[in-house]
């Protein structure tokens, strides 16, 4: 692994400004043997920073993330983020699944962020490039400290995730609500049960996921749900759109928001790999589809956006309304920077 190229003293190209974050030396790999820790390796980092600033070519609504985690024990074959790990010489396969970064003084140094007098109060999203409730947070416990610091300082927050494990901190997140703006996004691309289990076999399944929406919903927090990925030829037939928006609905979300699958460098390979195995046959129409680069085409989209409002609207719930920033409507590109450093970064 080239930690070296995420120290300070390593300079040179743009990629090795993610460099800042911390430093080899601080560097502890650990393994347990425990069932659902079996194959997963994780290396326990000091972050020199935790607040990073999302590019200004990004798409996202909000300018600012907070990330504990780098890699994802989901092991979603799709996610966008799998490029991230090849900055360290790992690949962006079971690389990405297994071998997990985590920044164990996150809770220390954002709340060290958060009252310093050149920081703003501005809003941060979590989840937004890897799962902050992935499974590496049931043992290493981040996610308190780093709620509590938030709460602590009236910060706005969001949180975009497909882990289950955001159930145990309702308590906090029902108090961060009574004194900031607290936006909570699950994401809930399809409940077909044989799919979910080949695509996104590190998950709680999507009737959980539910669960979890209707729970917080019922404690008082506003919940909306990302419908993504959509995946073409896979769960975008009309009666799969109708019974995961129905799912939606009945789980109490105040919105749907869908999103068609997009294949970015490392999240391609793995993707096509994985439909060759599974779906040989859709191999050619997803080469066609994807030929212009790593979006669907606009037209597809707009489809896939119609009929979902359309579900919404008969269910009783609705897209995101303009003006709530807290949605997540597309995940960033992989680049951010942090308070501390001036420069641009590529890690998020």
């Amino acid at each position: 692994m080239r930690w070296e190229n995420l120290t300070v003293e390593s300079g040179g190209h743009s990629r090795a400004t993610d460099a800042a974050l911390f430093g080899a030396d601080a560097v502890v790999s650990r393994t347990f043997d425990t069932p659902e820790f079996r194959g997963i390796t994780f290396h326990e980092v000091r972050a020199r920073s935790i607040i990073n600033r999302v590019p200004g070519a990004s798409r996202m609504p909000f300018e600012w993330t907070v990330n504990p985690y780098r890699g994802c024990s989901h092991a979603c074959v799709y996610c966008f983020a799998r490029k991230s790990h090849s900055y360290l010489d790992l690949d962006t396969g079971l690389g990405f699944d297994s071998q997990i970064v985590v920044k164990v003084n996150a809770p220390d140094l954002l709340r060290r962020q958060l009252g310093s007098r050149r920081w703003l109060g501005e809003h941060i999203a979590m989840g937004t490039n890897v799962d902050c409730y992935q499974r590496a947070e049931g043992r290493y416990r981040l996610m308190p400290g780093i709620l509590g610091a938030l709460r602590d300082h009236a910060n706005p927050f969001s949180i975009l995730t497909k882990g289950t494990l955001i159930l145990r901190d309702l308590d906090l997140l029902v108090q961060a609500s009574e004194v900031t703006d607290v936006g909570i996004s699950v994401s809930v691309g399809f409940t077909d049960p044989a799919l979910w289990r080949t695509v996104e076999p590190g998950t709680p399944s999507p009737e959980r996921r539910l669960d979890a929406v209707r729970t917080l919903t019922e404690h008082g927090i506003d919940v909306g749900v990302l419908m993504a990925p959509v995946i073409p030829f896979l769960s975008d037939h009309p009666a799969q759109l109708r019974a995961t928006v129905r799912a939606i609905a009945a789980s109490g979300a105040s919105s749907v928001t869908p999103l068609v699958l997009h294949l970015r460098p490392g999240a391609r390979e793995w993707f096509m790999a994985w439909l060759g195995q599974h779906h040989p046959h859709l191999v050619r129409r997803y080469e066609r589809l994807y030929a212009e680069g790593a979006y669907a085409p606009k037209w597809y989209q707009r489809r896939i956006t119609r009929q979902v409002h359309d579900l919404a609207q008969e269910y009783g719930i609705g897209p995101a309304r303009a003006g709530m920033p807290r949605r997540i409507p597309e995940p960033p590109d992989p680049a951010d920077e942090p308070v501390s450093e001036p420069t641009q970064l590529s890690l998020i």
